[in-house]
């Protein structure tokens, strides 16, 4: 049963709507990722679970309650700001009890739960500096820490580790990771970073102009896309738009320019998708001229441009059905005008919408 939903929410900036007939469920004690492009409302919809919005239509239920009109003060939520708002004159102790104060908690639980934090966070002992004397993640650690102690019903995160270098961002996930699970919190985290997204979270949102194009789990978004902009968007660069489609048993039978392709057919595969989606990584490229036989979901090819990438070469391979970007590890690269036939592994592509 969901903790809270949102149900056909709409938010408009300016006479400009952000979110229309927006609908979202999330379970007790999942961390629930909004991942999407800038402009594309995830920020939006968390600043309304907060309540630093308010909705023009539509209803936020929480624990079956009419949360819609609750004013923020109102609701017990933690938040997590992605430029950390600690006080600069306020040790790291204060700053995380500064919630409880608000709340009239006794000093002594309130000394008790700040303890408990710098344990959870990993800052024992720094309970008496300053912001300005710490590192930039030991600084987002003392604001989860305080989003942490009033002992919200919910976390929310706005792109908590846009500041932070990329090691230092590694880092930091696998430590929110930790403590949510660690505390059983329901998480609802805003990023625009794929992988930092999907490493961490029960379930990912992919949100597009104000709505969830596809909202899964992590390894099911990332193999199976539903939509053209969610497949390009975590990664599939190359988009065949068939013909025609036949289904045959445990196989999917297109068409495209009078050549003919096969792929395995899963629990995933919508029965009327004909827009076929494949990584530059996920083909076979190889060497081939017009005196061998073309092998089966082979597609002829010339490269047309060459890229170094460190480990792999890109080409841009030009072929009768269109241009393709394809990835490749190899010590000598192909060069330009080369003929090559591009394999399509019938289990590689998936159909989108």
């Amino acid at each position: 049963m969901a903790l809270f939903t949102l149900q056909d929410i709409s938010v408009a900036y300016n006479k400009k709507e952000i979110l229309k007939d927006f609908n979202l469920e999330i379970e007790k004690g999942q961390l629930v990722s909004l991942l999407g492009p800038s402009g594309c409302g995830k920020t939006t919809t968390l600043r309304l679970i907060a309540g630093f919005l308010q909705s023009t239509n539509g209803k936020f239920l929480f624990r079956d309650k009419d949360y819609t009109k609750v004013p923020v003060n109102k609701r017990n939520f933690g938040f997590v700001f992605q430029n950390y708002a600690l006080f600069p004159h306020l040790t790291v102790a204060d700053n995380i009890a500064f919630g409880l104060r608000l709340r009239k908690v006794s000093k002594a639980e309130i000394e008790k739960r700040v303890e408990r934090m710098l344990e959870i966070v990993n800052l024992e002992g720094y309970g008496k500096r300053f912001p300005g004397e710490l590192s930039g993640g030991q600084r987002q650690r003392v604001a989860i820490a305080r989003a942490l102690v009033i002992e919200p019903d919910i976390l929310l995160f706005d792109e908590p580790l846009s500041n932070l270098d990329a090691n230092l961002r590694v880092n930091m996930r696998v430590e929110i990771r930790r403590i949510q699970q660690e505390l059983g919190i329901t998480t609802v985290y805003v990023s625009h970073d794929q992988e930092e997204c999907f490493s961490i979270s029960d379930q990912v949102a992919i949100m597009n102009k104000g709505v969830i194009e596809q909202l899964s789990n992590p390894a099911t978004i990332y193999k199976y896309p539903a939509t053209k902009f969610v497949a390009d968007f975590i990664g599939f660069k190359n988009f065949i738009e068939f013909e025609s489609r036949e289904d045959k048993g445990e196989l999917v039978e297109l068409q495209k320019n009078g050549r003919v392709f096969t792929l395995d057919r899963h629990e995933h595969m919508s029965p009327n998708k004909k827009v076929g989606a494949i990584r530059p990584d996920d083909f076979i490229l190889a060497e081939w001229n017009e005196t061998q036989v073309l092998p089966s979901n082979g597609i002829p090819g010339k490269i047309k441009i060459t890229t170094f990438l460190g480990r792999s070469y890109q080409y841009v391979v030009s072929t009768p059905i269109g241009d393709f970007t394809v990835n490749k590890e190899m010590i000598a690269p192909y060069h330009t005008g080369q003929e090559v036939v591009l394999i399509i592994p019938k289990d590689q592509m998936v159909l989108v919408e």
